[in-house]
């Protein structure tokens, strides 16, 4: 195969940023992305730099602003802490029936916007404390909670998702999706990943000690009161935060329903078009009445990964144009056919992901390759492969070199041994890059989930 030399210097510079996000977790590679794509815009595309920049993932970049506020003034005023807790209370103290119960929340919770990093330390301060009163050792607990957290990533209101369907809105043309089948696919999408990530992590908390830690519980309680103290009813902010979250969810799925479109004017479908106006208004309205402290709430937001996100999509977009994007497509398909590619993006995306961020470098470098890669090897769905690059980079993140491991880690309790769970962890999360292309290749593949 033939390459250009434009093709193959923007290889090359992604090649850098990879590794460098790799090896250094400290340097914003959305920025050093930025100043390759303009290097190699500026060298051997003709671009200037004014350009390179026109590529900026616009759209993208105010979703997750407009999301992540919300849900920022919701962390900030105390609205997702007490909702958590409320939440665990009203599921009781039945000691066997703890892990399903936290598995259920986190998903929940992780579903209705805060996303997975956010839905994980909420969340495993409790679950770790549980495990600790119920003798349920912490590699299991974790195995729960990043499992459903991961799960539940892809939803449309949280930052993966958003992430996720941002670039797949982009190349919807490409792949012969309408707008109107973009509400559907993002839903698809967030099945499949939650029936991926359940059936790998549930299965591997019973395969590796659960069951028979569920057998010695039976009739056992514990009291709710302990592990999850009645915290203070929701107060007048809170009570309107609930309101906004709950009325995001309502303006984002009612609207797309095919019986309800027609009816609504078109202004109106012009202000819910996407979930990022939407968050932006009803955010709007909390911080004018007093709800929630802006700027609590604007510290409080991901500000590195949305500038990793759109950084990297930047370096995509003029690597696409240099033809570099083709060559790395024409590489798999070499190796692919409609049925195994699933199980090969999952292991490539496995692997890179374990050392690297799987939001911010994976997902911007490997979604764009979808409608050539459809092309390349004369089929395939768009679902499938979208959802094997998704659960294959992010079944690893239980590893403790991920946010979300390391967050469990730092939640277990003082008798847990930390070296030990650190190392069962590891080995967890980086088997999972081989796992994860063997589901993909079965669930996506041979069945076309």
């Amino acid at each position: 195969m033939e390459i250009s030399v434009a093709a193959l210097m923007s290889i090359i510079a992604l090649a850098i940023v990879v590794i460098i996000s790799c090896i250094n977790e400290d340097i914003n590679v959305g920025i050093l992305g930025i100043a390759f794509a303009i290097l190699v815009g500026g060298i051997w595309t003709n671009m200037t730099g004014a350009a390179v920049m026109k590529l900026f993932p616009v759209d993208l970049f105010m979703i997750l602003v407009g999301v992540t506020f919300l849900f920022g003034l919701a962390q900030t005023n105390g609205t997702m802490e007490k909702f958590t807790a409320y939440s665990v209370r009203a599921c009781g103290g039945n000691t066997a029936l703890m892990p399903l119960i936290m598995y259920i929340i986190t998903s929940f919770i992780t579903t209705i916007g805060p996303g997975n990093i956010a839905g994980t330390a909420l969340i495993a301060p409790i679950a770790m404390a549980i495990a600790t009163r119920i003798n349920m050792s912490a590699f299991l607990m974790t195995l729960i909670v990043v499992g459903a957290a991961n799960g539940a990533a892809f939803s449309p209101f949280a930052p993966t998702g958003i992430i996720s369907n941002g670039l797949i809105a982009k190349m919807a043309p490409q792949l012969g999706l309408g707008p109107e089948q973009l509400n559907w696919l993002a839903w698809k999408i967030h099945f499949n990943s939650m029936i991926a990530q359940g059936f790998v992590n549930i299965g591997g908390f019973f395969i590796l000690g659960g069951w028979a830690w569920i057998q010695k519980q039976r009739g056992e309680k514990v009291d709710i009161d302990e592990i999850a103290p009645k915290p203070e009813p929701f107060n007048k902010a809170q009570i309107m935060t609930l309101a906004m979250i709950a009325l995001l969810v309502l303006l984002v799925v009612v609207p797309g329903l095919p019986a309800v479109k027609p009816l609504l004017p078109k202004e109106f479908r012009n202000i819910v078009a996407n979930v990022g106006s939407i968050a932006f208004i009803l955010g709007a309205f909390l911080m004018v009445f007093g709800y929630g402290e802006s700027k609590a709430a604007i510290k409080s937001m991901p500000w590195g990964v949305i500038l990793l996100v759109c950084g990297v999509t930047v370096l995509i977009n003029v690597m696409d144009k240099a033809g570099g994007l083709n060559f790395l497509v024409k590489i798999i398909g070499s190796v692919s056919n409609p049925v195994s590619v699933n199980g090969w993006l999952a292991l490539i995306t496995g692997v890179i992901s374990a050392y690297s961020s799987s939001s911010g470098v994976v997902m911007p470098m490997f979604l764009p390759m979808v409608p050539g890669l459809i092309q390349e090897i004369g089929g395939g769905s768009p679902v499938a492969l979208i959802s094997s690059i998704n659960i294959g980079a992010h079944l690893v993140d239980t590893s403790p070199l991920s946010t979300l491991g390391a967050l469990c880690i730092a939640s277990a309790g003082e008798h847990e041994d930390k070296t030990k769970l650190f190392r069962n962890l590891l080995i967890w999360g980086l088997s999972m890059s081989v796992v994860g292309a063997v589901v993909c290749y079965f669930f996506f593949g041979v069945l076309n989930l």
